[in-house]
């Protein structure tokens, strides 16, 4: 395939982990501008669905005013040209007198959550031909949809903690019903969780029947769905990351600890600096504090579910692990992790810019496939840009 010159970074969005975005899409433009054969271009969407290009958008600094999104104003937005995309993106915006086009190769989804880390942005991509670091349509949407990822552990025998699921219209037409099946079905206490959410945002613990409504009430407001399961209780935390696309490698363990047996939106990006993001080091333990056989076992079927899901770059796996009973539950996959886990996988032995490098090699060796198979046809494009467009969400 052709040379790749220019990588556009996409980030924030109308997602919830919006501004989580913008610090994972900063994280890897710093990397990508000290890559001399690559020029970096910060693609920044705002929560009403504009696109703003600009190098000013590359820096974290920007996005810490508190008037920052005035000063967005002033850039005026782009939009996505969909007759000049093709084996790239093209970008323009007109002015009085002139217009500008911006083009970009390859494509760096930084986003995190609903319409971007969950398919939609890559189904748009593979609409155009453009090759993007990170995980493919399906793995995307089967791992940004709690309900369906514990489904697919079921199918592949990987344990997981039981669990309920509903849909609003069922909850509406039914919620008594509901609310007992739960009661009857599962042990206390349980977490009620938005399948479709990330970054701990609308989990609630219910250790009582009193509790449980009002939980599904607050899980319902973030999603249309509803996904209630056992808590898994003398609880640690453990993680494991994989990256890679032809061989993929496992990540060490790493083991957290936080309070109320709940991994929360805080723990993990804001007390004493973010858990998720390295910092909170009293709070992690890398290598995680297990026996050599339940880590194994472990990154074993971490590796497994990657494989077996069809993910590809990068993505984390979630466990809960019983300390007493010694027993491992597979929990969650983020299909493009937040700043990429990158203290996770220096630990590992593998650095940031080795990290990102390896996204952009591993985009470049899948797309080329593509290319070569006929499972995507140019042909096909008008059709696509039609159904794509009209179901993605995005304001293009």
């Amino acid at each position: 395939m052709k040379n790749i010159k220019t990588i556009g970074v996409f980030f924030g969005g109308k997602s919830p982990e919006h501004d989580i975005s913008i610090i994972t899409g900063q994280l890897i433009i710093s990397v990508l501008k000290k890559m001399p054969e690559y020029k970096v271009i910060p693609v920044y969407l705002d929560k009403e669905e504009n696109f703003f290009i600009d190098d000013k958008l590359g820096s974290l600094a920007f996005f810490s005013a508190a008037d920052y999104q005035s000063h967005l104003r002033d850039y005026g937005s782009f939009r996505l040209d969909l007759d000049a995309s093709s084996d790239c993106l093209v970008f323009s915006k007109k002015h009085f007198f002139s217009s500008r086009h911006i083009k970009i190769d390859l494509v760096f989804p930084a986003f995190h959550g609903n319409l971007g880390e969950d398919g939609s942005m890559q189904g748009l991509l593979n609409v155009f031909n453009v090759p993007y670091a990170g995980c493919e349509v399906a793995a995307s949407g089967i791992a940004m949809n709690k309900v369906l990822t514990k489904i697919f552990y079921q199918g592949l025998g990987i344990p997981t903690a039981k669990f309920l699921a509903y849909n609003r219209s069922q909850w509406e037409e039914g919620r008594t019903k509901i609310l007992t099946e739960i009661k009857n079905n599962l042990s206390w206490p349980v977490f009620v969780k938005p399948p479709h959410l990330g970054s701990s945002i609308g989990i609630t613990k219910v250790s009582d029947f009193k509790d449980l409504e009002q939980a599904c009430e607050v899980a319902l407001h973030y999603d249309d769905q509803l996904l209630v399961e056992e808590s898994v209780e003398n609880l640690a935390d453990v993680t494991c990351a994989v990256r890679g696309y032809k061989h993929p490698q496992a990540s060490l363990l790493q083991e957290s600890s936080f309070a109320d047996d709940l991994f929360s939106y805080e723990d993990k990006y804001l007390s004493d600096g973010g858990a998720q993001l390295g910092q909170a080091e009293k709070k992690i333990i890398i290598p995680a504090n297990l026996d050599n056989a339940t880590s194994t076992a472990i990154q074993a079927a971490s590796l497994k579910i990657f494989s077996s899901l069809g993910c590809s770059g990068i993505a984390r796996f979630d466990f809960l692990y019983n300390k007493v009973s010694k027993q491992y539950f597979a929990n969650e996959i983020n299909p493009f992790p937040g700043t990429l886990y990158h203290h996770l996988w220096q630990k590992s032995g593998i650095e940031l810019d080795v990290l990102v490098r390896g996204l952009i090699e591993d985009a470049i060796i899948r797309q080329t496939e593509k290319n070569a198979s006929k499972l995507y046809p140019k042909e096909t494009k008008c059709f696509s840009i039609f159904f794509c467009v009209s179901n993605s969400g995005l304001n293009l």
